[in-house]
């Protein structure tokens, strides 16, 4: 493989960090992960122009936000850069123009893009313990998967309902 990124995408719990986990156990460079929850953690509890999640799920940004998420961005990519190999644990809140921000920001980087579906039954019982995703995280209602021109190849990981999944044990 000789992208320097990749970037997951999916709805809140539909199985990105497992996947990030199985990733970094199977492919024979060392590679980074990080997740928009390390990102979201990071933010300041209060801020002007922030982050507001909806009673219904709905999660708004501000300017300060966007501001702070493309430095994380950047960062990202400098360590790409400086040779690093990185995968990423991303929501995209914009649709279409969240992965052309990756993209933007990526320049020459060969980055791979995953799209992750998951069925809207199994997602909310997919966090193990010890998954990143914080339990004030909405919900997802459905998710979505975009094409990037500089993508190496492409794959889409779907999981299964109950009722058809065997049995599985969480990543380690």
């Amino acid at each position: 493989m000789t992208a320097r990124l990749i970037i997951i995408n999916g709805g809140s719990s539909s199985g990105k960090t497992g996947i990030v986990r199985c990733l970094q156990a199977v492919l024979p460079e060392p590679w980074l992960g990080f997740s928009v929850d390390d990102f979201v953690d990071a933010l300041p509890a209060v801020m002007d122009g922030g982050i507001e999640f909806g009673p219904d799920g709905e999660v708004s940004v501000g300017p300060a936000f966007r501001e702070l998420d493309a430095a994380w961005t950047a960062g990202i990519v400098a360590m790409c850069r400086a040779g690093g190999r990185v995968i990423v644990d991303d929501v995209f809140l914009g649709g279409a123009g969240s992965q052309q921000r990756w993209r933007d920001a990526a320049g020459d980087v060969e980055t791979l893009f995953v799209g992750v579906h998951c069925d809207p039954e199994v997602a909310p019982g997919a966090n193990w313990p010890g998954a990143t995703a914080p339990a004030a995280w909405p919900r997802s209602r459905h998710t979505s998967s975009t094409r990037a021109s500089r993508t190496t190849s492409r794959w889409t990981a779907r999981t299964r309902s109950p009722s058809t999944a065997p049995a599985r044990s969480p990543p380690t």
